[in-house]
């Protein structure tokens, strides 16, 4: 009788063994494991964060210690110096365009040693880094970097709220509206419809620009000139000695070309003094005999 009941009591000890492993299995229903979550309560890097409608987006584009749940406005603005600021000015809109962004401003200016060159970038607040990489991995200097990140989370919330609120109030003038009977009562309603329509529309308009520039940043990039190298001190340099001679002789050829056209410009009237005093000379000795 014993036997049995040990028999039972080992079978149900085993039992209960396997369905506790089952139970703490941090499996999901399709048997695939579910990232572990940081210390802090946050998505640990390089996880799925899921955002703008559920959609999984890795947080590792976004500058570090950003929160990709928030509204934030980048910017930055970088200094570089290049041997040709134009052709640097040229890739850089590359680099732009190639990560999905645009170019909304470019200034070059200057010639020879003295170009300089200014853009102003927008890419995907996204591909934000990668932009940043692409720029600083061009064949320039980076003389200075800044980013600026600007959070209107708590400004995109109350212009949502404040759009809601005027959206259920026109609901409300428009039943009103439904149910008018008098002429006066009608165009009362209506303009009150009319300036909330209004005010609906400026929301929609500060909303969709907040938008904008969450979803692109914009990227400022000033490229100057590189100084060029200093001339070796010291010691005979025959290549720059006969650099100074031919330009010396384009000089002496030059003078000597003006002086040749001012000759023939203005050569005529010395040769006329000299006819109107030989003539002169020939009058007197004619005259004085007769006298």
């Amino acid at each position: 009788m014993i036997r049995p009941l040990l028999a039972l009591a080992t079978t149900a000890l085993l039992l209960a063994a396997c369905t506790g492993q089952q139970a703490g299995s941090p499996t999901s229903a399709i048997g695939r494991a579910e990232p572990a979550p940081a210390a802090d309560g946050k998505a640990a890097v390089g996880a799925p964060v899921s955002q703008n409608g559920g959609i999984a987006t890795s947080a590792l584009p976004l500058p570090l210690g950003l929160d990709p749940e928030r509204s934030v406005i980048l910017t930055a603005n970088l200094s570089l110096r290049a041997a040709d600021p134009w052709a640097i000015a040229d890739r850089a809109q590359a680099v732009a365009t190639g990560l999905g962004g645009d170019v909304v401003g470019l200034q070059e200016s200057g010639a020879g040693d003295a170009r300089s060159a200014t853009l102003t970038l927008r890419v995907p607040s996204a591909r934000f880094n990668d932009a940043l990489r692409g720029l600083k991995a061009l064949d320039a200097e980076v003389l200075s970097s800044s980013v600026d990140g600007k959070d209107v989370t708590d400004q995109f919330v109350d212009l949502q709220a404040r759009l809601s609120a005027k959206q259920a109030e026109e609901q409300r003038y428009l039943a009103l509206l439904a149910r008018a009977d008098k002429i006066e009562d009608v165009l009362k309603v209506d303009q009150a419809l009319a300036s909330v329509r209004t005010q609906i529309e400026q929301l929609t308009g500060q909303i969709n620009g907040i938008k904008s520039r969450t979803q692109f940043s914009t990227i400022t990039v000033g490229i100057a000139s590189a100084a060029p190298a200093p001339e070796p001190a010291g010691g005979w340099d025959p290549a720059r000695t006969a650099a100074r001679a031919t330009a010396a002789l384009g000089v002496v050829f030059h003078a000597i070309a003006d002086l040749a056209i001012y000759g023939i410009v203005f050569g005529w009237i010395p040769l006329l003094l000299v006819g109107l005093a030989f003539a002169l000379t020939r009058f007197r000795r004619v005259s004085l005999p007769a006298a």
